[in-house]
């Protein structure tokens, strides 16, 4: 699958990349590198552009800042949320805490070999500094503690981390049951992305709320609200200066007043020729 992906990446560079300079794969190492080195080598010089990766992560908050069962549990969430997929591109291998965990569930569990797949020494070179930007999706915060799972339960991403994603009731419902608007959750997941993977060029490429209410009008005052907090939180200095949004957000009321403005512009020019 990752070949189909680089024929599938390199026709779009040759099609479209005379005009399009930020390309953006998904979340599997070995295809985004495949991406990354294809376009390193045939089409940089010419074009001129970037491949980065983008990513979807929550922060993860320790219940209990003075437990160091929480506070490791927290770092657990992270490494199995985000280091995933970003540990491989900026350090060659999957997190030391995942290797471990799931190598011994899979174990205990009894498995000849762990469920998560192991890089040869080639490809852990040929993965390792394959992103020109970090690309990341963010919505929301849990707070995080400590909780064993016995192996018996069977394999699963949830046994495999050992811990408990909870909210607090007093953080703005949007809507959807899973999404809560947590602005300081976001600065400190760029905090954790600049210092974790060596200050690379940070995209900001989803973030945004669901429709809470039905409304024949506008009625979005929580969705600015949500945005204005979490946009706030990414401008303040230091990371300022090493940020850039590229978010989705825009998009859908660029479209809006594009499709609203052309509309009028037909109604008018109708309205002339009758």
């Amino acid at each position: 699958m990752t070949n189909y992906f680089r024929d599938y990446a390199n026709l779009c560079f040759e099609a479209f990349g005379d005009r399009v300079k930020h390309w953006v794969t998904f979340s599997d190492p070995r295809a985004h590198a495949q991406a990354w080195h294809s376009y390193n080598n045939t089409w940089r010089s010419k074009q001129q552009g970037l491949v980065g990766i983008s990513l979807n992560c929550d922060w993860g908050e320790p219940v209990d800042m003075s437990n160091p069962k929480d506070i490791e549990a927290a770092e657990r969430y992270l490494q199995f949320c985000l280091g995933w997929f970003a540990n491989p591109i900026y350090a060659g291998d999957y997190p030391q805490v995942m290797k471990e965990r799931v190598g011994r569930k899979s174990a205990e569990q009894g498995l000849d070999m762990s469920r998560l797949p192991a890089f040869s020494l080639q490809e852990k070179s040929y993965i390792k500094g394959t992103s020109d930007f970090l690309g990341l999706g963010h919505f929301t915060t849990r707070y995080i503690t400590e909780r064993n799972y016995p192996s018996r339960q069977g394999p699963s991403y949830q046994n495999d981390r050992d811990l408990v994603e909870l909210v607090d009731p007093n953080w703005p419902d949007l809507g959807s049951k899973w999404l809560y608007s947590v602005p300081w959750g976001f600065r400190r997941l760029l905090n954790f992305a600049q210092t974790q993977y060596g200050d690379p060029p940070i995209y900001v490429m989803e973030n945004g709320a669901s429709q809470k209410l039905h409304c024949t009008q506008l009625c979005d005052e929580w969705r600015i609200q949500y945005l204005k907090g979490y946009i706030n939180e990414m401008l303040k200095e230091p990371l300022l200066s090493h940020m850039q949004m590229a978010t989705e957000i825009v998009v859908p009321t660029v479209c809006t007043l594009c499709v609203l403005i052309t509309a009028v512009l037909l109604m008018l020019l109708l309205r002339s020729q009758s």
